[in-house]
């Protein structure tokens, strides 16, 4: 697991609820450029972390929707996971084999408050997977992992998923190697397990 996604229409709502819940501050991230996006990240271990997104009002409105459905969000919840590997093109290769389409590698970056810029290459994140259950998946290349400089007092425990077709679901996450329970459930929803100053806490 390299990170959570916790997206929030209102950022600062989004950071609120992170913060109670675990019982830590959040750290400064940056913007998306182009995005319309900025979020604040909590540390989850030296390649591990959360970041909570929200919509940025001072970047111009996007050429397309944001991504994480932040346009149509109405309440903050944990959207997607994301998975760091170093073989994106061989893994979206494997994912069509099983009836998933990831979408094409594309770039990313964010500016961090300080100035420096974070790169990296990832799948698809407006592609469909299962309601966010399967991951998008990053690598960062050359670019420092984000949470090695992020406080740390809290770890990631575990994931699991509901979602209407389960074992369709479960069989991508075979597939695709990934360290997930999907169960029955009336819509997509995720549920991290994190050990936090509060204790052990589920988020979704």
């Amino acid at each position: 697991m390299d990170h959570l996604v916790f997206a929030a229409p209102d950022l600062d709502e989004g950071v609120r609820h992170i913060e109670t819940h675990l019982g830590v501050a959040t750290s400064p991230g940056g913007r998306h450029a182009g995005y319309g996006t900025k979020n604040r990240l909590v540390g989850l271990g030296p390649k591990s972390y959360m970041e909570v997104v929200g919509v940025d009002l001072d970047q111009p409105e996007p050429n397309r929707a944001r991504w994480f459905g932040l346009d149509t969000l109405n309440s903050p919840r944990l959207v997607t996971w994301c998975v760091a590997v170093s073989d994106l093109d061989d893994l979206i290769v494997r994912a069509k084999l099983v009836g998933l389409d990831l979408g094409e590698s594309k770039k990313g970056s964010r500016r961090r408050e300080g100035g420096a810029l974070l790169e990296w290459q990832m799948t698809d994140p407006w592609a469909e997977r299962a309601g966010g259950i399967i991951p998008f998946f990053i690598d960062w290349g050359d670019t420092d992992h984000p949470g090695i400089s992020l406080p740390c007092f809290s770890s990631f425990r575990g994931i699991r998923a509901e979602h209407p077709d389960p074992d369709r679901v479960q069989q991508w996450c075979i597939a695709l190697e990934l360290d997930i329970e999907v169960s029955r459930g009336d819509h997509a929803r995720l549920i991290a397990t994190l050990k936090t100053p509060n204790g052990l806490v589920e988020i979704s």
